[in-house]
């Protein structure tokens, strides 16, 4: 069997040696401009130097280009992809057809992720951007396994999963709890990505639900951690090719311990299942044992139906 990648989101630069250590085999860094949700933001100095020393540990780095463009966002797209391309990385993700249409023209040998967060939900679709320059299509985290192991069976490049961490449920472009705070007359300073200290309650279901802003607007996140350690036999007998940990608001700490246990449980699967099998329902007890008071572990939609 094919080893799926192991894609993890470092908070900055440091974390890098850590993860590759942990068993990380690539990255997923950018700017908050450019890109949705991450872990850390990596300006352009930081950037060379994540690529040059993740390359170093002989981890592939891609660059986050995922955001929503507006006008007045598009000329800089092109000095950046140019910029990042001068660096080596080995592949930009993108949303918008803008990025592609620009990496087409000034950097064609870039290879690229089509990441959309939601609408990779049918092979149709993804091979409608492979065959337009895409290397690999991220699915949406709403398909369930079938529906994951389906989606390799024809997708005509490689498939990319979240296997661990939040989910985002909802995005706006407008500045929601800044401009709550002004109703309320409060001062706020806008929230940074790795901050994660305001929520909203849902005392119906008794969930707090991590809301927080940057350039991007405002993103309201899942009450839950997707962990799927104890159930990955079935996709990576599928052939999925990259394997992701999510790890926007957490700790450089908690990354690094769930990459180690997630590297545990990838190997045994691979060399011995029976093994895999015996130590699988402890790495998921370990990971619980990381988990904040606040943040219980379930499998997302792997086995629920989406209801509309």
């Amino acid at each position: 069997m094919k080893k799926p990648e192991l894609l993890v989101t470092p908070t900055k630069v440091s974390d890098i040696p850590l993860l590759a250590e942990a068993g990380a085999t690539a990255i997923i860094i950018g700017e908050e401009r450019f890109g949705l949700r991450l872990a850390g933001e990596f300006k352009q100095e930081a950037l060379k130097e994540a690529v040059e020393l993740a390359h170093a540990h002989n981890m592939k780095v891609y660059v986050a280009m995922n955001a929503i463009f507006h006008n007045e966002k598009v000329e800089a797209i092109e000095e950046y992809v140019k910029y990042v391309s001068s660096l080596h990385a080995d592949a930009i993700v993108f949303g918008d057809p803008a990025v592609l249409m620009i990496v087409r023209e000034v950097a064609p040998q870039m290879q690229l992720h089509w990441n959309t967060e939601t609408t990779a939900t049918n092979w149709f679709t993804c091979n409608y951007w492979i065959e337009r320059g895409a290397k690999r299509a991220v699915l949406a985290r709403e398909l369930n396994m079938e529906s994951i192991v389906e989606m390799k069976e024809h997708v005509k490049g490689e498939v990319e999963v979240q296997v661990h961490g939040m989910t985002c449920m909802f995005q706006s472009k407008r500045l929601l709890v800044g401009n709550y705070y002004k109703y309320r007359e409060k001062d706020m300073e806008v929230s940074a990505s790795s901050d994660g200290n305001l929520f909203l309650y849902d005392p119906e279901r008794d969930a707090k639900y991590p809301i927080y802003e940057d350039e991007n607007g405002t993103h309201i996140m899942s009450p839950n951690d997707i962990c799927i350690i104890d159930d990955l036999q079935e996709m990576i007998e599928a052939g999925i090719d990259s394997f992701k940990i999510d790890g926007v608001l957490k700790s450089t700490e908690y990354i690094v311990e769930v990459t180690k246990k997630y590297r545990q449980a990838i190997d045994l699967c691979i060399e011995d299942v029976d093994a895999y099998d015996d130590v699988k329902d402890d790495l998921y007890k370990e990971i619980e044992e990381l988990q904040p008071v606040n943040r219980p572990l379930d499998t997302g939609f792997f086995y629920k139906e989406t209801v509309y």
